[in-house]
Parts: C-alpha cells; sequence; structure tokens
C-alpha cells in the first residue's frame, strides 16, 4: 500500500515503546516542526495537498477566534531529533456547555505507521484530558465541528477537497488498537454537475416560490454583515445537529476574511420569507487543487501559479446547506438548488463535478436529496470516541 512505502521512508528506524519521547510544543521551533511534519509524512502521496504555511501559523495562534473559549496543547513524539508523531489536546468549553457533557478532544493528528507512536500520543492526551476533569476523548477535530473533523475511512483514491480531511488508512486501524469506537459517520457525495436538475426538484422549488421564498446571493460589497446573517441561520439550522457547536460573531469575522478571496458571486445564496432569511447555501470552488501547485508557499512566484491554476479548477464544493426547522420540508433546499445550480450552468462553465460534505450518516433528508439529482456516496469520514 502507498500510505505504508511512504511512512517506511521517514526515518532510519522506527521507535519502540521506551523511546518515544512525548515533547509539548512551547516554542517557534517546536511549533515550525508541528506544523511541517505532515510535509514529511506525506512527501511521497500524490494526493496529499500542502496547507499554507502561513494559515497554519495563524491558525496556532491567538489570532483564532476559537482560542476566546477553548485551549489547545501540542505535543510531539520524538526520538533524539527525528519527530514521528504529533496531536493536539483540545478542551472546548462552548462544547460542553452546550452538550452539557465532559468531551476533551484530540485533532491534528499525524504518526508514522507505528502503533507505538499512536499510543503514546493519544495517552498524552488523554491524560491531559483526564486532568481538565474531561470524562472522554473524542476526535479527530480541528479544532471542531466547524472546522475539518473525522479520519478518512473510505475514498482513498480520490484527493481531498477544500476544507476535507485526508490520512492514511491505517490511523483507522490504530484508532481501533486503542479502544476507540465509532462515534459518528460523517459522508461525501460527489457528482457530475447536471445540465438539468431532475423534474421532482424542479416542481418543489416552484411550489417555495409560490409560497413566497425567494433566494438571492449574498452582496460581496457587504460581505461581513452577509456572513452574519448566515451566523444567524447557522446557529439555529444546525442547533439540534450531531456535534454543533454555536458559531460567535468573532469566528464569524474570521471565517469571513478567510473565505472572501475564494468566493464566487452567484454561489453563496440566502433564503428569505419576507423579509426573515430562513436557509443558507454554500457553494465554493475546490482551492485545493491550487494549493497542491503551491507547495505550501506563498511568494510572488506562487501567487502567479495560483492565479494560473485557478482557472483550472474543475470540482466544487457544496460544504453549508442549512434551513431553519420550521421552514423545512417546504422547498426552500430545492429552491436553493435550482439558483445555485443555474448560477454555476450560466456563469462558471468550467466546473465539471460537485462534493456534496459532509453530511451526517442519519441525516437521511439531505441524502435522498443529492441522490435525487445523481450523487453518489463516494468517502466516509470517521469520528472516534473512548472513556478516560
Amino acid at each position: 500500500m502507498l500510505s505504508k512505502i511512504i511512512y517506511r521512508s521517514y526515518g532510519d528506524r522506527f521507535p519502540s515503546d521506551e523511546n518515544i519521547q512525548i515533547v509539548e510544543v512551547k516554542s517557534k521551533n517546536g511549533l515550525d516542526d508541528f506544523i511541517k511534519l505532515p510535509f514529511k509524512l506525506y512527501s511521497k502521496d500524490p494526493l496529499f495537498v500542502p496547507p499554507l504555511f502561513k494559515d497554519m501559523y495563524n491558525r496556532f495562534s491567538v489570532k483564532n477566534p476559537f482560542f476566546l473559549y477553548a485551549k489547545a496543547r501540542y505535543f510531539l513524539a520524538k526520538k533524539g531529533r527525528k519527530t514521528f508523531g504529533r496531536v493536539t489536546a483540545i478542551v472546548n468549553s462552548r462544547h460542553n456547555e452546550f452538550h452539557r457533557d465532559r468531551v476533551g478532544f484530540f485533532g491534528f493528528f499525524e504518526s508514522i505507521n507505528n502503533f507505538a507512536v499512536a499510543r503514546s500520543l493519544l495517552d498524552k492526551v488523554s491524560e491531559v484530558l483526564r486532568n481538565e476533569g474531561m470524562d472522554t476523548i473524542r476526535g479527530p477535530m480541528n479544532f471542531s465541528t466547524n472546522e475539518e473533523c473525522g479520519f478518512l475511512l473510505e475514498g482513498f483514491n480520490d484527493p481531498p477537497v477544500l476544507m476535507t480531511p485526508y490520512n492514511p488508512p491505517y490511523y483507522n486501524d490504530f484508532m481501533q488498537k486503542y479502544g476507540m469506537k465509532k462515534i459518528k459517520d460523517l459522508y461525501a457525495y460527489i457528482c457530475e454537475i447536471p445540465m438539468e436538475l431532475p423534474e421532482k426538484v424542479l416542481r418543489v422549488a416552484e411550489i417555495a416560490e409560490k409560497r413566497g421564498i425567494r433566494v438571492r446571493p449574498i452582496d460581496m460589497r457587504r460581505f461581513e454583515l452577509e456572513m452574519r446573517v448566515f451566523k444567524d441561520i447557522y446557529n439555529s439550522a444546525w442547533q439540534k445537529n450531531w456535534g454543533f457547536i454555536p458559531i460567535t460573531i468573532e469566528e464569524t469575522n474570521y471565517l469571513a476574511k478567510r473565505l472572501k478571496p475564494i468566493v464566487l458571486s452567484g454561489l453563496i445564496l440566502i433564503a428569505y420569507k419576507d423579509e426573515e432569511p430562513v436557509g443558507f447555501m454554500g457553494v465554493l470552488p475546490d482551492i485545493n487543487f491550487v494549493l497542491k501547485k503551491m507547495r505550501g508557499r506563498l511568494n510572488p512566484f506562487t501567487i502567479l501559479k495560483a492565479i494560473y491554476y485557478s482557472k483550472k479548477i474543475r470540482c466544487l464544493r457544496l460544504l453549508l446547506l442549512g434551513i431553519k426547522s420550521e421552514h423545512r420540508n417546504k422547498g426552500v433546499d430545492a429552491l436553493l438548488f435550482r439558483e445555485g445550480f443555474k448560477n454555476v450552468k450560466d456563469k462558471y462553465k468550467q466546473f465539471h463535478k460537485v462534493e456534496f460534505s459532509w453530511i451526517l450518516e442519519d441525516n437521511i433528508p439531505v441524502q435522498r436529496l443529492v441522490e435525487m439529482i445523481g450523487a453518489r456516496l463516494y468517502k466516509i469520514y470517521r469520528v472516534y470516541e473512548k472513556n478516560l
């Protein structure tokens, strides 16, 4: 298997339990090692997409509003000067307040194909979380369900799209061997962008219009304000979803700043009933295609590359679809789909495929909707947990 070859190519010898040292990151050099480790581990993996170094440093800094209500500690698995793995221990007070539980999280997990390394990392996280009063370890979360989460379980032949996880298959073996149990599966569907939506979808969309539902694209000139509308819909529509954590205004502003450079006009839509925002759909281009060419670097040369390759992106990701509960089953989603795909077809003919992700394994209505337009399940991500 390719992933085993990749990981066996890094380091002279695999460490054993007695010579693995778990070191907490407390310096810039340590953070450098933490951020750069995946670039070494996946150096021969053709599907790996390197994130921008600048983005990662920002993400792990106090600039990230996640740290206004959560805390994280970062650890490296080392033998001498070589690094063989990494992990983050996360305590998210907003999660525990909202769900009234004591769940701690692990995230940003990476390891060579050696269970001793993985066990040492997870043991350390478990120790930290127990000391914080947690009774459960869950993950991976990078940092929460509002970001990347889960280990890829099925679908290793396709590259990851924008803001989705990627890992070798043996991470799932490590979790089972450590005693972790599945807590939730997350689905990704994909299809060719349809020339026409099914008649049933169009008919339901028309019924929604007759009921007074209207859809408009966000106003890019008021992007930050429009994202606040998204926040209100998100916190209402997703509040009963598994793992939900309310998004704050600070996180909304942070997300807006990150996403605005890649948003395409007409592909982020808001649905209204009279003057009330009742639904939201967000479709973004898969900039992973561009990031792969940039290799983590942001400089004049890679910016030119980004401009060139951005015109060659062929895939979209529908990553946000939410309807307030009192307006579900009234065709709002169908109307959003109709208008969104019409804008793709009219304005962005370069796109050929769209991924719908992630969708909870028990969210049958959304699964049936995307299947109706021809999408197929092609990836599964798994979130694990264990009692401490």
